[in-house]
């Protein structure tokens, strides 16, 4: 593989993959490898169109617009394609290559910059027809532990004084207006309720179940209450109790967090779904594994009347026509749930 100083415009176009939560500037080294191998470059930004939380504290245009800061004068030379997780590796893996097939148009020649840094790089090995260009990591640079330094810290001024030898001026001067700003300060809150809640649960997983009831072509959704996920749109849910089997918590939190209690036969009949979501990421708080149930109870004369209880601040019937314009919205991955389980996402995003 060749090392960013040796490389030579060979490409049509490039691509570099990444999630750039706080881009630095092991990430500037990959983007002028990537300027310097082909004259148009497609940065692929991971994880968009999905709410903040404390591994993905920044939207996609947020990041976008850190990366361009990093990069004066290359505007003209940059396609940012956003693309969303899946928490499944061959869908992402086609969504990401049939949105930079559109970018690339007619290019034959195109290169994928990057750096085998550890498992979560093995990614790239998910694009075998792009010619793939190796650069050397940065010694010491990780965006995880930058981003506790940022939203851990009492003392902002401090935090960006020891980030500064990591990132670029832009992304410093970026950084200091953005924590004038309220988001900074609800990011820092759940950042410290999940490192509470990740000191007090250490085990490698706990166990979750999650309720998906639809009605009249609604389904029932709840905000979340306290600090993690608070406001968010989620489905009633919560841990499996000792003793208890996933259906009956899934059932039991249904009726604590929304007060919907049809009986366990009414519900156990109307069955039509279930899937585990155990993937590594999809919660900061730790390794929590759900079972997910679908329940159908077709067509009535009214929608069930729900009222929030438990830790949940509201309970509402939201019809399914409008849960793809709620990206943004949902709580860790439980629109992964919805689209698993009713169908959301039939359509990629394309290129901005």
């Amino acid at each position: 593989m060749s090392t960013a100083s040796s490389v030579v415009s060979s490409a049509d176009l490039a691509v570099v993959i990444g999630r750039w939560q706080l881009p630095h500037l092991g990430h500037l080294k990959l983007f002028e490898a990537a300027l310097q191998s082909a004259p148009r470059v497609v940065v692929v930004i991971g994880s968009a169109f999905r709410s903040r939380d404390v591994r993905n504290p920044f939207t996609w245009e947020e990041r976008r617009d850190m990366i361009l800061a990093m990069l004066p004068g290359q505007a003209e030379r940059l396609q940012f394609v956003p693309v969303r997780d899946y928490y499944d590796d061959e869908r992402w893996a086609r969504a990401v290559t049939d949105q930079v097939q559109v970018v690339a148009g007619g290019s034959r020649q195109i290169a994928l910059i990057g750096h085998i840094k550890d498992a979560t790089s093995a990614y790239l090995n998910r694009f075998p027809a792009w010619r793939r260009v190796g650069v050397e990591p940065v010694d010491g640079l990780d965006a995880t532990a930058l981003r506790k330094v940022y939203f851990g810290s009492e003392d902002t001024g401090m935090a960006l004084t020891v980030l500064t030898p990591y990132l670029h001026p832009s992304t410093v001067a970026y950084l200091q207006a953005w924590s004038l700003l309220p988001e900074y300060r609800r990011r820092c809150d759940e950042a410290r309720a999940v490192a509470a809640i990740r000191q007090k649960y250490t085990a490698p997983h706990y166990l979750a179940a999650d309720a998906l009831v639809v009605v009249n072509d609604h389904v029932l959704l709840i905000r979340r209450g306290g600090q993690v996920g608070h406001g968010l749109w989620a489905l009633p849910g919560g841990f499996v109790d000792r003793g208890e089997r996933f259906l009956q918590a899934a059932m039991r939190e249904l009726r604590e967090e929304t007060g919907y209690a049809p009986l366990p036969s009414t519900l156990q009949a109307a069955l039509r779904d279930s899937a585990v979501f155990d993937h590594e990421l999809r919660s900061p708080r730790g390794g929590i594994v759900s079972m997910a149930f679908r329940f159908d109870l077709g067509q009535m004369n009214h929608l069930p009347e729900v009222k929030a209880a438990d830790d949940a601040q509201l309970a509402a019937w939201v019809p399914v026509a409008d849960l793809p314009g709620m990206a943004g919205q949902f709580f860790e991955d439980h629109d992964c749930i919805l689209d698993r389980l009713v169908g959301l996402y039939h359509d990629t995003p394309g290129p901005a």
